[in-house]
This record gives C-alpha cells, sequence and structure tokens, in this order.
C-alpha cells in the first residue's frame, strides 16, 4: 500500500458540508467499479468489524442502492442512496438517508454525497463533498463517529483495491 497517498477531511461550517479527498493507488476504472458494484462495495464499505449486505443496487437516475450494515451481533442498520447524478468514471451523486428494510426513511436527515472522480498516472483521486441542511445534522454525524469510520472504510478500500490488481 502507498502510504503517500492524500487524505484530506474537511468541513466547513457555513457551507454545511464535509469534503473529503482521497487518493488510491490504482486505475479510475477499477475504482469507480468499487463505488458503482454492489458485490465490490460489500467488501469495503463498512468499517469493521462490520459488514454490508446489499438488497439491491440499481445504479441509474432515480435508481437506489438499499443496504445494511450489519454488526457483529448481527443488528442491521438500513440505509439507502437515492441516485441523482450518475457520468461513468466521472462524476457519482445520491442521497442519503436511513431507512426500514423496503428503503421507507425513518428520518429527515440526508446528505447529499457528490463525487467525482479524476485519475493522473495510475491514482485515482475522489473528492467527496457532503452536503446537509442544518449544521447541526453535521455535527451530529461528527459526534457519532463519521471521520473515524468513513477513514476505516477508505482504508478497507485501499486494501480491496489491491486483491483485484493482482
Amino acid at each position: 500500500m502507498n502510504s503517500n497517498l492524500l487524505f484530506d477531511f474537511s468541513v466547513n461550517k457555513e457551507s454545511k458540508t464535509i469534503h473529503i479527498k482521497r487518493e488510491f493507488d490504482a486505475n479510475l476504472e477499477l475504482v469507480w467499479q468499487a463505488w458503482t458494484t454492489a458485490d465490490l462495495l460489500e467488501q469495503w464499505w463498512a468499517p469493521k468489524p462490520c459488514h454490508i449486505e446489499t438488497k439491491f443496487l440499481d445504479l441509474k437516475v432515480g435508481g437506489m442502492w438499499l443496504y445494511a450494515m450489519v454488526s457483529p451481533k448481527d443488528e442491521k442498520m438500513w440505509c439507502k442512496a437515492d441516485y441523482k447524478a450518475i457520468e461513468s468514471n466521472k462524476l457519482l451523486s445520491w442521497l442519503d438517508a436511513f431507512c426500514d428494510e423496503n428503503g421507507i426513511e425513518n428520518n429527515r436527515k440526508h446528505s447529499l454525497w457528490i463525487i467525482d472522480f479524476t485519475e493522473n498516472n495510475g491514482v485515482t483521486t475522489v473528492s467527496i463533498t457532503l452536503q446537509h441542511e442544518k449544521l447541526e445534522d453535521i455535527e451530529m454525524m461528527i459526534e457519532m463517529g463519521f471521520k473515524e469510520g468513513f477513514t476505516l472504510a477508505l482504508e478497507n478500500l485501499d486494501e480491496f483495491l489491491l486483491t483485484l490488481k493482482k
């Protein structure tokens, strides 16, 4: 694993956004597949020791990724991503929410994810912006450990991409 890869995480309270920029030692197509294919997402999206179980993923604008984050005690927390924009190997955007196993939202808190993908000499940069309606929502996410959990998930992706490159 290349430990010199960029990782930047910042919060802009005025714009109510979280910005994450992360480099991966893999080509753009491989990183795109890891972000858009259910079988691959299940390999890295959850911080260990949790894992992901996808109920379905319909990658199209208006489609949805419905999945559960499963704890070691087999407790499931259902989440969904409603796809808003997709440009293959370039841009992915979704509105996420906690929900039940049928995709029915169980609160009004959402994050709008805008994810840009670029590649330079075999290193892919993923730039993520999470937009929120309220600053309190960001503060709650940070307090619940979003930064630490997502950092672990991105480290999972680093390791998983190495296995795909072999």
